[in-house]
């Protein structure tokens, strides 16, 4: 079983939703991104998302944005994520790592040695986000054939003939963005990502986690009574950012944030697991 696939066994059973943390691998600075990694997870996350810096992140709104310039500056690569991935794995070799990135990157490696890297790091899953799955087929096979979960992301947008096609085609979970537009944008309209979020269930065996624009306890909570991941990126980059290079600053306010989240998650009295 993979590490995905036994966190959310292993949530369901205590009928809770996993809470997903991301972060920009480098930012603030290379050296930092391995502690903040174990440091979310000691506060609570369940599992890491680790953005792979990119010159034109098309999907991300200005506070990733300059996560991904601040960590392009210190020159950081692919080939880097993979040894900051490679590292946490001696602390911790049970909690999934996703990487959430760009098409670009991948193909200069070439897919077979990317895919081949990846697991020998550590990698449990891939968001490729301009990578549409339609074209995907060499990638996936590559992926799979080294362990690793293809996750892809469904749009408010989506019609439901594509859901079905997009959720035969990944593995792990699929990942819905809660509103139209880029990370970190706009307000939660909860009552229509209810909506999308099951009928997404009605056509998909894969468990559904919930991103984009989750910044506090309460919408976290929220998210949680249907969703089976709740992932929060840009909430946690922000708090890297106002800090400005304070490590110490960074530490007190993600370890809060992030137990607030958990908190929430866990104590809201219909936060559950929600994929049978």
């Amino acid at each position: 079983m993979s590490r995905l696939s036994a966190m959310f066994a292993r949530l369901r059973g205590e009928q809770r939703a996993a809470l997903i943390s991301y972060i920009t691998a480098g930012d603030p600075q290379p050296t930092a991104t391995v502690e903040l990694m174990r440091l979310i997870v000691a506060a609570g996350a369940d599992a890491v998302e680790l953005g792979v810096p990119f010159s034109d992140p098309m999907a991300d709104g200005p506070v990733i944005q300059r996560a991904s310039e601040r960590a392009l500056a210190h020159g950081v690569s692919i080939g880097d994520v993979l040894k900051m991935v490679a590292e946490f794995r001696e602390y911790r070799s049970d909690v999934p790592v996703i990487l959430m990135g760009y098409l670009n990157p991948i193909e200069v490696m070439g897919y077979g040695n990317f895919a081949e890297h990846a697991a020998d790091a550590g990698v449990d899953g891939i968001i490729t986000v301009d990578m549409p799955p339609e074209e995907a087929g060499d990638l996936d096979a590559a992926l799979t054939t080294r362990g690793i979960d293809s996750i892809y992301l469904l749009a408010p947008t989506t019609v439901p003939e594509r859901v079905r096609m997009i959720c035969d085609r990944a593995s792990g979970f699929v990942y819905y963005v809660s509103l139209r537009g880029v990370t970190g944008a706009g307000h939660i309209n909860v009552a229509e990502v209810e909506d999308h979020v099951r009928g997404i269930k009605t056509r998909c065996t894969l468990p559904v986690g919930v991103g984009f624009g989750i910044d506090n306890p309460q919408a976290a909570a929220e998210m949680a009574r249907f969703a089976d991941a709740v992932i929060v990126g840009s909430a946690v980059v922000r708090r890297i950012e106002q800090a400005d290079g304070d490590m110490r600053q960074i530490h007190q306010s993600l370890s809060a944030f992030i137990a607030s989240l958990r908190t929430a998650i866990d104590e809201h009295p219909q936060a559950v697991a929600a994929t049978p």
